[in-house]
C-alpha cells in the first residue's frame, strides 16, 4: 500500500493542493468543526482514509485500491474539508463514502451495518442494485450540470477498434485529463477534477455488421436486458443515455455491450452530482444614528431594511468615539453610555446575508 499512498499524495500535493497554499500565502487555522484545510493537513487526512479502507475495497467490492484511490482524487481535492473530517469519523466504509460526498446525514453507520447484515451471504461485488435498495437512495437531490458536448469515446481512433459482436468494453466518463486512449478529446472536457454520480451521454453506433442493439450500463454491474440503442445493418444511429457511476468509484465508469460488431462514439453533454454548498454573501445595511451627550446614555433601534433577497442575521452597533461604551445589544437595538467630554453618535444597522442563487 505504501507506493499507492505515495503516488496518491504526490498527485494531490502537486496538482491540486499546492495551489491552495500559494493563494494567500498563509496556513489557515484548523477548526475541529470544519476539518483539514492546509495542503499538508488534507494530504495526511487522505493518507489515513486510503490506508483505512483500501483493503476493504479490494476484499469486499473486488476493486483494486490503486484504481479506487486515484479516481477519488477530485473528491479529495475539491470536497469540503468538513466532509473529509466526517468521513474519517465514520465506522463503516459505506457511511464514510456518503460523508465524503456530503450526504452522510442520510446514511448512518448503524443503518449501514443493519442493511449489510440482511444481505445474502457472499461478496458484495455485483450486488450493486441490492445494496442500493438495502441502504436506500443516498444520491437523491442530485444537481444536473450541462456542459458543451465533448467527445469521450471514438473506437474508430483506438488500437482496439470496433467492439466485437457479443462483446463489451469499459470506459471512463470523468476525472481524467484526456480521453485519447478511448479515441476521444485530448483534454478532460472540463471534467478532470469532477467525480459525478451519473453522466448524460449521447451514444452512437457506427456501421454495425448486423441488425441488433447496444446496452450501456454502470461498470462492474450486471448487464440489464434492455437496449440503449437499436440499429440496423450498416446504420449510424444514436440515443441519449443517462448512466450512473458505480459506487464505490472503480477503475472505469460505464460499459457498452454490443450484439453485432460496431464502432461506437460517445459524447458527454452533462453530469449529475451532489449539490455543492455556496459561500454566504453578506453586507451591512445603512445605519441610523443618535447623538449622545457627554456623561449620558442613549438608546437606538436599527430601522434600516436589508436589500431584496437578503435576510437580517445580526444587529450591528457602532460608536463614533472610543469613549462610547456599549452597555447592551438586543435583537434589534443598541444602548451605550458616552464617557467622553464631547457629544458622540451611536449607530445601529443590520448584517444582511443571502445564499447565492436562492
Amino acid at each position: 500500500m505504501k507506493p499507492l499512498r505515495q503516488l496518491l499524495l504526490s498527485v494531490l500535493l502537486s496538482c491540486v493542493l499546492a495551489p491552495l497554499a500559494e493563494a494567500g500565502g498563509r496556513e489557515p487555522v484548523v477548526h475541529p468543526a470544519f476539518g483539514p484545510s492546509t495542503p499538508a493537513q488534507r494530504a495526511a487526512a487522505v493518507d489515513r482514509f486510503v490506508r483505512r479502507w483500501g483493503d476493504y475495497v479490494r476484499t469486499v467490492y473486488g476493486i483494486e485500491p490503486r484504481a479506487w484511490a486515484m479516481r477519488l482524487v477530485p473528491q479529495f481535492a475539491k470536497g469540503a474539508p468538513a466532509n473529509l473530517r466526517q468521513a474519517l469519523e465514520r465506522e463503516t466504509f459505506e457511511g464514510a463514502m456518503a460523508a465524503l460526498d456530503g450526504v452522510g446525514h442520510r446514511l448512518s453507520d448503524d443503518r449501514v451495518l443493519t442493511a449489510l447484515a440482511q444481505l445474502p451471504p457472499g461478496p458484495l461485488q455485483g450486488k450493486g442494485g441490492t445494496i442500493g435498495k438495502a441502504l436506500g437512495d443516498t444520491l437523491r437531490d442530485l444537481v444536473y450540470t450541462p456542459i458543451t458536448p465533448c467527445r469521450i469515446v471514438d473506437t474508430r481512433n483506438t488500437l482496439d477498434g470496433a467492439i466485437p459482436s457479443n462483446g463489451s468494453r469499459d470506459f471512463v466518463a470523468a476525472g481524467v485529463s484526456a480521453y485519447t486512449l478511448q479515441g476521444g478529446s485530448a483534454n478532460g472536457c472540463g471534467l478532470g477534477s469532477e467525480a459525478p454520480s451519473a453522466v448524460a451521454i449521447n451514444v452512437t453506433a457506427v456501421g454495425p455488421t448486423a441488425a441488433g442493439y447496444a446496452t450501456v450500463f454502470p461498470y462492474g454491474t450486471t448487464r440489464p436486458t434492455t437496449a440503449s440503442v437499436n440499429y440496423a445493418t450498416g446504420a449510424i444511429v444514436n440515443n441519449a443515455i443517462i448512466t450512473p457511476i458505480p459506487t464505490p468509484t472503480a477503475a472505469r465508469d460505464f460499459t457498452i455491450y454490443t450484439f453485432a460488431q460496431a464502432h461506437y462514439v460517445v459524447d458527454i453533454v452533462g453530469y449529475f452530482d451532489n449539490p455543492r454548498s455556496s459561500p454566504i454573501e453578506c453586507d451591512n445595511s445603512f445605519f441610523n444614528t443618535v447623538t449622545i451627550d457627554p456623561g449620558t446614555s442613549g438608546f437606538l433601534y436599527a430601522t434600516a431594511t436589508c436589500p431584496a433577497g437578503y435576510g437580517r442575521t445580526a444587529v450591528i452597533c457602532q460608536g463614533s468615539s472610543s469613549n462610547m461604551a456599549l452597555t447592551s445589544v438586543g435583537g434589534d437595538f443598541c444602548t451605550a453610555t458616552n464617557n467622553g467630554t464631547t457629544a458622540a453618535t451611536l449607530s445601529a444597522g443590520w448584517r444582511c446575508c443571502r445564499i447565492p442563487g436562492r
